[in-house]
């Protein structure tokens, strides 16, 4: 039962981690459900069977433990929130795009091709250059 739990959340994790690296919003958002689902299940696998963990109502060593499960709770509650929040954003990208693909920034485009130089790195330049020198070199 335990390696079935474990490929149940290694598929799920690997899934997940297939979605989010996608363009599309919405499979982005389902891949982080995917992604705490599988850190769910390896939570609740971890943790002992047993009697429920009520003082008076068996003996010590045969209660479950707690930890696991209350972990997965508020796992449950954060991925809730971040849930939420990523489906406002979602919203909001389809009401100003009328598409859920995520376009890279300009932004960034410059930084990644070295067209940005940062003011506040006195030397930035010169290490572009011997960067680029290396480079050159091989």
């Amino acid at each position: 039962m335990t390696i079935l739990l474990a490929a149940t959340a290694a598929a799920l994790f690997s899934i997940g981690t297939y979605l989010v690296l996608q363009r599309k919003l919405s499979r982005i958002i389902i891949g982080l459900a995917l992604l705490t689902h599988g850190g769910n299940v390896l939570l609740i696998t971890s943790g002992r069977r047993g009697n429920p963990p009520i003082v008076g109502s068996a003996a010590r060593s045969t209660f479950s433990d707690p930890v696991p499960q209350a972990l997965a709770l508020t796992t449950i509650v954060i991925t809730f929130a971040v849930t939420a929040l990523l489906l406002a954003l979602a919203y909001r990208s389809w009401l100003l795009t009328h598409d859920d693909e995520v376009e890279d920034d300009v932004g960034d485009r410059d930084v990644a091709r070295d067209r940005h130089l940062d003011p506040d790195v006195a030397d930035q330049q010169e290490a572009m250059t011997e960067t680029h020198a290396e480079e050159a070199s091989e």
